[in-house]
């Protein structure tokens, strides 16, 4: 069995979120699947198995099967592009139908996917304040352009804005509580933002849920966070561009594309760049 290694939303040849990618004639059982995210130890990995005109596709991490994962799509994209061509594919997910496309240019493959639909409600004080707690953070350190919200674009998370980057580059948690408290509410990361310009933001996410501290670029997360910005009619002129895992050595590079209708798909893309011999 053939893993792909591919690092997603890089910064040219250098950066991003490694995922494993395997693509097969059938997918393996969910232990199976399991075991071998578990092996690869990425943050996620990606089957996919051909069904049709469309791919089926399951998205486990070391810890946990995720929903949606959007650096691993984007992998899978880069992946598929290679092997059948430029252009975009279809993939059925357990709660969803999406889109990726992939197009070769040089050393790396420029991918987008087209999410879930979004959605976003205000974050009930009381897990804000626990949040806050579990970061070390004070209510002083929020940015009140942006009000803490439970996010959805496929999966759930949490978005928590602060008002400076040094804030956001002293983020340290506990990992088993914290990883406790997502596993009670149901989040996959909990997104920490600062703004930079209305279009231009600096992100990290702890992913405890599924077993790994901090991922270097979330592409679930971009979308879900894209769609809160529209909800709450942000200015952000139909695109906005996401730095994340500057803090981690992996500097990783997002851009979302944000459709006037509410709730509707973000098309979020990236370059990707394959670890291993392609």
């Amino acid at each position: 069995m053939t893993i792909l290694r591919i690092s997603a939303f890089s910064d040219g040849n250098t950066g991003g979120n490694p995922a494993g990618v395997f693509i097969g004639e059938a997918l393996p059982d969910a232990a199976k699947m399991q075991a071998i995210a578990a092996e690869v130890g990425f943050s996620e990995t990606a089957f996919a198995a051909q069904e049709g005109r469309a791919w089926r596709v399951r998205y486990f991490s070391p810890a946990m099967e995720v929903p949606f994962c959007g650096h691993a799509t984007i992998a899978l994209g880069a992946a598929l592009a290679h092997r059948f061509g430029d252009r975009s594919f279809e993939l059925r997910l357990n709660d969803a139908v999406i889109s990726v496309s992939g197009q070769r240019d040089g050393s790396t493959i420029a991918a987008a996917l087209q999410s879930p639909p979004t959605r976003s409600a205000p974050l009930d004080p009381s897990l804000r304040d626990e949040l806050l707690e579990l970061f070390g953070y004070a209510a002083s350190d929020l940015d009140p352009q942006l009000p803490p919200a439970k996010i959805h674009g496929g999966a759930d998370h949490v978005l928590l804005a602060l008002r400076s980057r040094a804030a956001l580059s002293r983020m340290a948690y506990d990992f088993e509580r914290g990883r406790a408290l997502m596993a009670r509410e149901g989040l996959i990361t909990i997104a920490l933002v600062n703004v930079e310009t209305p279009r231009l933001f600096h992100v990290r996410n702890a992913f405890a849920a599924g077993g790994v501290v901090e991922d270097p670029a979330t592409g679930a997360a971009a979308a879900a966070f894209a769609g809160y910005l529209r909800d709450i009619g942000w200015p952000h002129g139909g695109a906005i561009d996401i730095v994340q895992g500057e803090d981690m050595g992996a500097r990783s590079l997002i851009h979302a594309e944000i459709g006037p209708a509410k709730g509707g798909s973000i098309r979020v893309s990236g370059a990707a760049r394959f670890m291993d011999a392609a």
